[in-house]
């Protein structure tokens, strides 16, 4: 049963009728200083099941996913696991419980090997009680191979890509017989054969009996997998039912109160003179001969499937790794660009696709991450100026709507949709000429999105050059004055906005045919 659609709150509707529930959450609450996450929630997942937990950012989807983690412990309320009492001190008492995770953003160690990631903390032993090693990489590749990733377990993790070591996240996470699975964003970094993978394995999971939680901003997902829903907002659970009784407009009105409108901010688009222009640019691995130009008050869409070498290129242009050739000019002069120091001095600014560990510094109050590029202007005689730094901070995650209780609460206590908006808010405090979004909406909800979007559309009408990059078509098609598509490194296929369709971006992409641009 669903919430009406006249806005009723808090509503429990258990649509179960005949299994019980593997895992019952009833009246959680957490808080922290300013801020109550979690208000008396109430959850249930039921096995060969998944429910989709939705809500916008910052409504307490990743509270509950800590909290069912071990990471953090409640303030209150109950959880059952086959109707028995459970608590969770520890991360590793919930997995004792059955309980596992796939996080959207990897939690892994970079310099272990993938077999060593896979079993870190429970690998198999010999009978002298050391690592056997053989047989943790056997086991490894068998449950890479289940799930179809082409990844050789000896392999140091950091030398793979985002999308792999998600797969690796995976793998991890089936390595321990787990009884409920918590998806969080699981298919925000694959392809699209990778999450049409996915999907089979999340039904493989379901045949196995496991209880799943799957917690996605993509509603064609969410409709196409999940069996019930949840909707959190505000961080109070208000509605919950079989999704085969609701449509996405009535998700759409719980989640955030009222009718939003899935539509792309309205822009008269006259794109000035040339401001940026790159030629013949290379790289030995990533990418060869790219060359582009923008322009002034302009959006440059690129599109791509994972591996295309779009972020290797965005990377290269902001400094942060070294082309073999190639030339960028700003405003018809060479500009040599060597390190991100460079890149700002020039205007150039990149908000990366890996807010959490290229974009945001945990630990570090909003603010400071917000002026840490900005310093000059907030210090005086060598000296940081607080009240200036706040200023700083504040006009600019005042542009964008960000929530959070205070401007010196540690960005790692946000969603991961606010992180975003604080990245932005960081480079765009640098007042720079052209800005690098690599995929700027990537894990975030609706309404976060039509924020950037619009921010987006302010920025580009004032006269900032903007580079998107971006995995999600409708993105592409309504946010895009021209698309560069690339497929194994190389530029595929270039497009104006209004000439543009879904088939001509995945042709392209996939290079099934020549595409005339």
């Amino acid at each position: 049963m669903l919430a009406n659609s006249q806005g009723i709150e808090n509503v429990h509707a258990h649509a179960t009728q005949g299994a019980a529930p593997v895992l019952s959450l009833e009246g959680i609450s957490k808080s922290f200083p300013g801020v109550k996450a979690l208000s008396e929630v109430a959850l249930e997942l039921y096995p060969g099941e998944v429910t989709a937990l939705v809500g916008e950012n910052g409504a307490g989807k990743s509270t509950i996913v800590k909290v069912l983690t071990g990471i953090y412990q409640p303030d209150g309320g109950r959880i059952s696991i086959n109707g028995q009492p459970v608590s969770f001190p520890t991360a590793q008492d919930a997995g004792k419980a059955g309980v596992t995770a796939i996080h959207q953003e990897t939690v892994l160690f970079d310099d272990l090997s993938v077999a060593e990631n896979i079993f870190i903390g429970h690998a198999p032993k010999t009978r002298f009680g050391l690592i056997d090693r053989a047989e943790m990489l056997r086991k490894s590749k068998d449950l890479l191979d289940r799930i179809g990733a082409q990844i050789d377990p000896k392999v140091t993790l950091k030398d793979l890509g985002i999308a792999n070591k998600h797969l690796v996240a995976i793998a991890r996470a089936l390595s321990v017989d787990a009884k409920i699975v918590i998806m969080d964003e699981p298919t925000a970094s694959l392809s699209h054969k990778e999450i049409e993978e996915t999907y089979e394995l999340v039904e493989r999971l379901k045949a196995e009996g496991k209880a799943i939680l799957f917690i996605s901003h993509k509603f064609d997902e969410i409709f196409r997998i999940a069996d019930r829903f949840t909707v959190f907002r505000d961080g109070q659970m208000v509605g919950a039912g079989k999704i085969s009784d609701v449509t996405e407009q009535d998700l759409v009105r719980l989640m955030v109160g009222r009718s939003v409108d899935q539509v792309f901010p309205e822009r008269n688009s006259n794109p000035g003179e040339e401001v940026f222009k790159v030629a013949g640019y290379c790289h030995p691995t990533e990418f060869e001969d790219i060359g582009f130009s923008l322009r002034r008050g302009e959006i440059l869409g690129f599109y791509g499937l994972v591996g295309a070498g779009r972020s290797e290129v965005m990377q290269a242009l902001f400094g942060v790794t070294k082309p073999s050739k190639g030339a960028i000019r700003i405003d018809g002069e060479i500009a040599v660009i060597r390190s991100p120091d460079e890149a700002i001095s020039h205007g150039i600014v990149y908000v990366p696709e890996d807010r959490g560990r290229q974009g945001a510094i945990k630990g570090l109050p909003i603010f400071q991450n917000v002026s840490l590029p900005s310093l000059k202007k907030t210090s005086k005689n060598g000296f940081l100026r607080l009240a200036e730094e706040f200023k700083l901070a504040r006009d600019y995650t005042q542009r964008l709507d960000l929530r959070a209780a205070a401007l010196d609460q540690d960005i790692g206590e946000l969603s991961g949709g606010n992180q975003q908006k604080v990245v932005i808010a960081k480079w765009l405090a640098t007042q720079p000429r052209v800005i690098i979004l690599d995929e700027p909406t990537k894990g975030i909800d609706i309404g976060s999105k039509a924020a950037v979007h619009e921010f987006m559309a302010e920025l580009a009408a004032e006269g900032l050059a903007v580079i998107m990059v971006s995995s999600e078509i409708p993105e592409i098609l309504g946010m895009s004055d021209r698309v560069i598509v690339m497929r194994e490194g190389r530029i595929a296929a270039e497009f104006e906005g209004g000439d543009l369709t879904p088939e001509h971006l995945v042709r392209a992409a996939a290079g099934i045919s020549e595409v005339k641009s």
